[in-house]
């Protein structure tokens, strides 16, 4: 392999260069494989391309900048879901969660609590828009690639309409004393 390749017996490389792709500096046939971005300085980082769901700021360094309230946020909320959807009593469950259901906003707009919504959603295909835009094409995804998310939201009067408010921020909320 050339150097002009980004890459050689002794350079790692993982990426598509001139012999193909492949990871430690073999390609297709066994050929030496450049480096990701060939066009770039030795020693410049990839980028992260295999998660791009992630921030840029994830790992222990980021998790260290979260302040204690907002850690294990997603599990609480989860667990609130499960513990609402079997309660008989959800005004009860409510109050024993702390959820207001009388309350203040940062900006002092008097809110008042009307309806608390749960979904459960599953996405079980994916659309790819044809170029030009004059379609799309369809699949069914694997088993391994379907994923089921769910979304919390507590629906809120104003006075003008309806405010919808994700766990956190109803949490956030300065309750009204009666």
């Amino acid at each position: 392999m050339h150097d002009d390749q980004g890459g050689g017996p002794d350079t790692p490389g993982v990426g598509i260069g001139a012999g193909g792709v492949g990871a430690g500096g073999l390609g297709a046939g066994g050929l030496g494989a450049g480096r990701l971005g060939h066009n770039e300085a030795p020693g410049t980082p990839a980028a992260q391309w295999q998660t791009p769901h992630l921030p840029h700021t994830h790992g222990p360094a980021a998790d260290a900048n979260v302040p204690d309230s907002a850690k294990d946020l997603d599990l609480v909320e989860q667990a609130f879901c499960d513990g609402f959807a079997r309660c008989p009593d959800p005004t009860s469950f409510l109050r024993m969660a702390g959820i207001a259901f009388e309350a203040t906003d940062a900006d002092g707009t008097r809110l008042v609590l009307l309806r608390v919504e749960h979904q459960a959603m599953s996405d079980v295909g994916s659309v790819t828009p044809h170029l030009g835009g004059g379609g799309f094409r369809y699949a069914p995804l694997p088993q391994k690639l379907a994923s089921t998310r769910s979304a919390l939201r507590f629906i809120y009067f104003d006075g003008d309409g309806l405010r919808p408010l994700a766990y956190a921020q109803a949490k956030a909320l300065t309750p009204v004393q009666a």
